[in-house]
């Protein structure tokens, strides 16, 4: 038996957030529950909710193999295997703003992806992902039972916006090969700091080594605050590719906490009602593409109030100031 856990600071006492990792060679046969009740002292109730919510780990007795995750408490483990708990109290007990379905064709479905709500899962846990969470909180009309879920595609999640989630492993595979060959156009928009051109942008620095294609142009310029709504749209998805290429050319999109400018974000917190820097103002509006199964045209396009983007408003002196909208 290995029952190992990463152990908290010396110098501070242990808080309910910490985290901590489990991990138990199987010498006997058993169920994974009865396992990990011998590699930890949480209860049965807390070891149930941790399968749940995908911070359970199995391991096969094979050299080659690798971990997957586990979520049946009863299943049988074998002498050899290895189980893992990834064990964060704080993101355990966390719970993620809803997100909202737009559309729905049994096969894959349409939604609304909330900023703060996560596209995939760590080896911490993937309860507060937007797929996980269609399994466990969802019941589509007219169905008896939830159904599974599989990601297609990613937003950050900072970032809000329409996402696509299949419901069979056929259905994932297709869906993921049209965004391969570009025949999905997702269409984003975003506030930046300074005067965007009007005229229709790309940039092609590659990402990662990786090649990378952004188109956007100005939209509205704001002069009183010096930001510009801009419209974006990708040929290719790597991780933070329109913040890194605007960023990159000195647009940094407002409220990016990696790559934005934190002066100009704060110089426009006092003109929110909240007086806080703003959120990152970036929303995938906009997915068109034909349906693989029967050649219908989708066009699922978020309106204006739905974006959940910085609003400009005129008060009763004509002065320009901010809402924002969720």
């Amino acid at each position: 038996m290995t029952n190992t856990c990463t152990e908290p600071h010396p110098d501070r006492p242990t808080e309910p957030a910490e985290k901590q990792h489990f991990r138990y060679q199987v010498d006997a046969t058993q169920t994974a529950l009865q396992a990990l009740q011998q590699a930890c002292s949480l209860s049965v109730r807390e070891l149930k909710a941790a399968f749940d919510k995908g911070a359970v780990w199995l391991t096969a007795a094979s050299a080659k193999a690798k971990p997957v995750r586990l979520r049946r408490v009863k299943r049988p483990l074998k002498p050899g295997e290895v189980i893992e708990l990834y064990y964060f109290p704080k993101l355990l007990h966390s719970e993620p703003p809803a997100p909202r379905l737009l559309l729905d064709r049994q096969q894959y479905s349409v939604w609304f992806k909330p900023r703060g709500m996560l596209s995939q899962g760590s080896k911490w846990g993937d309860h507060t992902a937007l797929y996980r969470w269609v399994e466990r909180h969802h019941r589509f009309n007219g169905e008896n039972q939830n159904r599974q879920t599989w990601l297609v595609h990613r937003l950050d999640r900072a970032t809000a916006g329409v996402q696509l989630l299949a419901h069979n492993k056929k259905t994932a595979q297709t869906l993921t090969q049209l965004f391969a060959e570009h025949r999905i156009e997702k269409h984003y928009q975003a506030w930046v700091h300074g005067h965007f051109p009007q005229r229709r942008q790309t940039f092609t620095d590659a990402i990662d080594d990786k090649p990378a294609v952004t188109h956007a142009q100005g939209l509205h310029y704001d002069a009183k605050h010096q930001l510009t709504l801009v419209e974006i749209e990708i040929e290719t998805g790597r991780k933070h590719q329109i913040r890194k290429h605007l960023s990159g050319v000195g647009f940094a999109v407002v409220g990016d906490r990696l790559y934005g400018d934190v002066a100009r974000d704060l110089k426009l917190a006092v003109s929110l009602p909240e007086n806080r820097r703003p959120d990152l103002q970036l929303t995938a509006y906009q997915l068109k593409f034909v349906d693989p199964l029967n050649g219908e045209p989708i066009d699922v396009v978020l309106a204006d109030a739905q974006r959940a983007l910085l609003k400009v408003r005129a008060d009763s002196q004509s002065r320009v100031a901010f809402s924002q909208n969720t």
